[in-house]
């Protein structure tokens, strides 16, 4: 019994740090992609709250906490509300299944970095990345608002054009480790070489569908200021507006996180093996990486146009994603990698 309320004890510590961790990451990441897109565009960016303008996410939280949260008449209010939590809940149990690092010895137990190692860890990301795109699509339905409702509607083609070829970027990944968990990936790359070697198609593939999993430019259509106002979130104000956005910036992370396991080693780096503290510090640089990547996309390519954006997906990601799973499945027969 002892035993059972340690692990229960264990769990629950793990879920409520990680949970701190990316709440306090989503913020700082605002701060980030302002100021890296403020260098790229030769501006200044955030710089009055706090030294080099650190507290500006803690100005913008308290802001939208006391900011006048206004509904719209005629909206289907259960499902107006409902909508921000189904979008940010899915971003963070999504990094349930993603490790941190090996097994370390704390108070005396075996604490496995990670706060659940899924056997099919892979479906289970799949599957919870899913689900956030109900959460646009109740936004756009629920506002009774036209322009809402478009972004809605094309978040939900959006993402099952890039779902496909995302599931089929994983396969290679898989096919290596020969596992559907995500530490026997990370274990498979350790004993050969991180898979974006093997299979960097897949890699590429897999980055452009995260990006659009994830409604960041150039595939932010869900939005489309020009075009829609602003999209799902045109009704929504105050901190319903707040937890849309926790989520996208949260699923930032998320995704960089999975990328970072699937192809480049996750926690896996010099001196791992010796000195386990090192696996959290070298996932997280991997993150910040790809994090910077991301806004760097952002502050360079133009939004596609939608019809363009629909049939790069089904014309030219898919075939590319099939094509090197065929490639992936040769090479493993073989060169029996």
């Amino acid at each position: 019994m002892n035993e059972t309320l340690a692990f229960i004890l264990e769990w629950v510590i793990k879920g409520a740090v990680l949970i701190a961790i990316l709440l306090t990451g989503f913020a700082y990441t605002t701060y980030f992609e302002r100021r890296f897109l403020a260098r790229i565009q030769i501006r200044v960016g955030p710089n009055r709250a706090g030294p080099f303008g650190l507290l500006q996410p803690v100005a913008d939280g308290i802001k939208l906490i006391f900011k006048e949260e206004v509904e719209p008449a005629e909206a289907y209010r259960f499902a107006f509300l409902l909508a921000p939590v189904m979008t940010m809940v899915p971003a963070v149990v999504i990094m349930a299944v993603i490790p941190w690092g090996d097994k370390v010895v704390m108070f005396g137990r075996e604490i496995a970095l990670a706060v659940t190692d899924l056997n099919v860890g892979v479906l289970y990301l799949l599957s919870i990345a899913s689900i956030s795109v109900y959460g646009i699509v109740l936004a756009g339905w629920s506002s009774n608002n036209k322009y809402a409702m478009m972004g809605g509607i094309r978040s939900t083609a959006q993402m099952i054009s890039y779902e496909l070829a995302l599931g089929l970027s994983f396969v290679p990944p898989i096919l290596l480790a020969g596992s559907l968990s995500m530490s026997e990936i990370i274990q498979g790359q350790q004993s050969s070489a991180w898979y974006i070697v093997y299979a960097p198609l897949a890699a590429i593939v897999c980055f452009i569908a995260l990006l659009a999993e994830v409604n960041r430019a150039p595939f932010d259509m869900v939005e489309a200021e020009q075009e829609l106002v602003a999209g799902y979130v045109t009704e929504y104000s105050g901190m319903k507006f707040a937890l849309f956005f926790m989520g996208e910036y949260i699923k930032m992370a998320a995704v960089s996180a999975i990328f970072a396991t699937m192809f480049l080693g996750g926690f896996d780096g010099p001196g791992v093996d010796t000195y386990a503290w090192l696996g959290p510090i070298y996932l997280f640089l991997k993150i910040f990486g790809l994090l910077g990547l991301m806004i760097w996309i952002r502050a360079t390519l133009p939004r596609l146009r939608y019809d363009r954006l629909m049939a790069f997906g089904w014309k030219v990601l898919i075939p590319i994603a099939l094509l090197n799973v065929f490639i992936t499945a040769a090479l493993i027969v073989g060169l029996g990698i």
